[in-house]
Formats: C-alpha cells, structure tokens, sequence
C-alpha cells in the first residue's frame, strides 16, 4: 500500500510570541515538527510532503538536518494562510503524482502523537471502504473544539465547530484531533470542491467531511482514549505541559527497559538518548542530544551531558560533558567540566574542578583537582597533579601538549605549548616548562629556595622605625 502524510507547518503560531514558527521549537530536546515526521516514518510513507510558509527556510533545514536519511522529502509553500483546506491545496500536485493510496494529514504542532496512534488510524481507514478517517478523542471541556457529530451508523456525519455549533451540539465531548487518513484520489477530488464560503473566508479541510457524506461517501472515526497525545502547542504554558507529559513518557520507556530513574521528576532526557539497562540516574540528571548511556553507568546528581557517549560503569557526578567520549570505568566529578572533542580512555579519573578541552587522555591516567588540559594528547598511567596547566593559547594560535606514558606532572605546573614531556619523565612541582623533556628525565623550572636568618625581625624594627618619624612629624 503506497502511504503519503502531508504535514501542515505554514503557520507562524502567534500566541507563541516569537517571529519563528512554532513548529521549531523543542520538546525534549526536538523540534516539534520533527517528532511528528520520526512518528509518521514508522507507518512506512513513501513521500512527507511538508507545507511550508512562515520560516520556511528554516523549517527546511530543520527537517532535512532532523531526517538526514529520508529521502522522501518534498517542500510547497502556502503564501498565504487561508485555511487547512488551503494548506492541503498546495500539496495536490504531489499527491496526485505519487499514485494514490493512503494520504495522512498531520499538523506539525502536535509532539506527542505516537506511531502507534497512526498504525490505529491506518488500520481504522483500511479495515473498510471509507473516503476518510478522523482520530477523534473525548475530553471533559470540549470548548473551542470543532465536534465529531456521528451518523445512525455510527459513522462521521460532520464536524462542527465551536463558533457554527448549536447548544446541543456544543454538549458533545468527542472532539477533532486535526488528524486524518484519506483515500489519495477521494481526497484529491474534494479539494477541487471546498469554498470559502464562510466567515473567514477560508478554505477548511473539515468540509471534506461534508463533502464526502454529500457524494454518499463514508468517513469513519478512530477514537482513542489518551486525549494527552493529540495536544497541539498554541503558546509556551502549552509548550512546558507538552515537554513534561513526553519527558514522562521517555522516562517511563526507559525504566521499563531495565533503567533505575531514582527521582524521575527531576531528571530530563531527550527523545533521541540512548541508555542501556542496569544504568543508574540521579536527581538533577539532564542528558540531551545523542548521548549514549553503556550499561552499568552511573550519572549524577546534578549533571549535564550533551552528544556524548559513555562506556560501562562509567560514573559521573556534579559535572558537565559535552561532545565528548568517557570509557569503561572511568570517573568524571564532583564539579569537573569536559569540553567538546574530550575523549577519556578507560579507567581515567577527572576530579573536582578539573576542565578539559579537545584532549585525549589515556587509559587510568588522573587529574585529581584543580587543573586544566586543553589541546593535550596524555598517555596511559600518567599522574596530573594539582594546580597544572597546559598553556594551550598563545593569544593568536592554539598548540599541542603531548605527554607521554607514566609521566609524573607535580602540582602547580604551568606546560606552556607546543611542548612534549616524554615517556616515565617526572616534572617537579612548582614548574614552568617550555621546552620538551626527554623520557626518564627530571625537569625542575623554578627559582631556588633563599632563606635569610632574622629577616623577620629585622623587618619589624625597621618598620617600628617608620613608623615613630612619621609619628613625629
């Protein structure tokens, strides 16, 4: 069966307040309009045909950056917002040309539609000969809702809208979602007869409804009870109510695989993470992008991790981790920062207050505390102590630290690059070092140490001094 979805995302969605379209902004760490295209791509269509207008260029992007590897994409433009109907009008061309079938019609504000709730739609419209479906859903205020008026048969008579809608019909709680399935052709047909013959003078895709029951045509209705999933976003309250019943999903599915959420209230993860079981999550936990979680992992509290993958039993706690990739083992925190391009072999440690950046550092080396490692290459069992820094930046360039396996750093050592300290070196604390030092060496770069017997005292008589001529004049 040739299946096609076209996805109304024209609007520019004014209650948002914003001069994007509403369809780009995040739920869970995802642009709206691209939750409903990963939905609708499970039911197999053979084209998404998305209607564009206001920020076209960027809901363009958006999608082809969201989808990268769907190539069925096609883009029209609806100039001006004269109506669902008209929104679907632009896309006649396409459908016609992609040889009938199934067509869906989505609008792309609404997130939290499931895959599943699109299979029930699909097999609702083709378990019959119906020219269209309509997903319907019963709420206990249907106020502003166009109403599903049902025929004796039990079959979609029309939809009435709230403002065209009598007293008894205002009384239905069985509501429109804006989601439907229709026959390609059969759809195609009724476009070319919808009129604006109303008092916004726009072209409304519920008249097919109409349209269909004038032509002795049956529409049918898929009900489903989670009136939740058929939100659409209007404004930003709608927004956060959105983020927080699909951000309750995700974490549902997640502790049903096998996940421990200990506080799942608190803790935030996008849609497109990947966690494995037996991993443990703290309070105050986000992790977004496409981070990856390896079992057995434990992250947080109060922890940040962005596009980046974590091995096995890795732990990290009270820090932050971007594009970056921590092995098996390792330890990352309290209050450690890992900046993008980061990769820690197995069994590192990266302690309190320590930021490293675009460096690789190997396997059960350490940086306990207080340092920072940026544009570095370390190798295996390397000791970083406290207070060392690669002077990375020469104000105009960046350069390479490189040091090489069992290397002992001493605390407070300023490595200013380009610089190399080889293989089993020792660096003495204190240090500043600005030339390579050879394997197995000693490099000590500091002032030698001056004592001078009764300073102290001699100090304070002349200070007493100073103080008695000031006093006297």
């Amino acid at each position: 069966m040739n299946i096609c979805a076209v996805i109304l995302a024209a609007g520019l969605g004014t209650r948002m307040k914003s001069k994007y379209s509403k369809v780009l902004f995040d739920v869970a760490g995802e642009p709206m309009i691209s939750h409903v295209i990963r939905a609708a791509r499970k039911i197999g269509p053979s084209k998404i045909i998305a209607v564009v207008g206001h920020s076209k260029e960027l809901v363009v992007e958006c999608v082809k950056k969201s989808h990268a590897d769907y190539s069925g994409f096609e883009f029209v433009t609806q100039s001006e917002q004269k109506g669902t109907g008209h929104a679907v009008m632009q896309a006649r061309e396409a459908l016609a040309a992609s040889g009938g079938g199934v067509t869906f019609v989505l609008c792309g504000d609404t997130p939290l539609l499931t895959p599943e709730l699109f299979q029930n739609l699909l097999a609702a419209h083709t378990g019959g000969d119906f020219a269209a479906t309509v997903l319907t859903t019963t709420v206990a205020d249907p106020k502003g809702y166009g109403r599903i008026v049902r025929g004796a048969s039990g079959g979609v008579k029309a939809i009435v809208e709230e403002r065209d809608a009598d007293a008894e019909t205002k009384r239905i709680a069985e509501i429109n979602t804006g989601v439907y399935a229709f026959s390609t052709e059969k759809l195609i047909d009724a476009l070319s007869m919808l009129d604006n013959d109303n008092d916004q003078h726009e072209y409304y895709l519920t008249d097919t409804v109409k349209i269909f029951n004038s032509l002795g045509l049956s529409v049918a209705a898929c009900h489903e009870v989670d009136s939740s999933l058929m939100m659409g976003i209007n404004n930003r309250f709608e927004l956060s109510a959105a983020n927080r019943i699909m951000r309750s999903h995700i974490n549902k599915r997640h502790m049903i695989a096998g996940v421990t959420i200990v506080d799942p209230d608190s803790t935030y993860i996008d849609a497109c993470v990947e966690i494995e079981n037996d991993v443990t999550i703290y309070p105050g936990t986000y992790l977004h992008g496409g981070t990856k979680i390896a079992t057995g992992a434990k992250i947080g509290p109060m922890t940040y991790v962005v596009d980046s993958i974590v091995a096995e039993n890795a732990k990290i706690f009270h820090s932050v981790v971007e594009n970056s990739e921590i092995g098996r083992d390792a330890s990352v925190g309290p209050y450690s920062h890992l900046r993008p391009q980061t990769k820690l072999c197995d069994r590192v440690n990266i302690g309190n207050y320590v930021e490293v950046k675009k460096s690789l550092i190997g396997e059960g080396s350490k940086a306990n505390h207080l340092t920072y490692i940026g544009d570095a290459e370390i190798g295996t069992g390397c000791n970083i102590g406290a207070g060392t820094i690669t002077c990375n930046y020469d104000g105009v360039n960046k350069h390479k630290t490189v040091i090489g396996s069992g290397a002992f750093i001493g605390s407070n050592t300023s490595l200013v690059a380009p610089v190399e300290i080889g293989e089993g070196a020792l660096v003495a604390a204190g240090s500043v070092v600005n030339k390579s030092v050879p394997a197995g060496a000693l490099a000590i770069a500091r002032s030698p140490l001056c004592i001078k017997e009764g300073y102290v005292k001699k100090r304070t008589v002349k200070k007493a001094e100073k103080n008695n001529t000031t006093t006297g004049a």
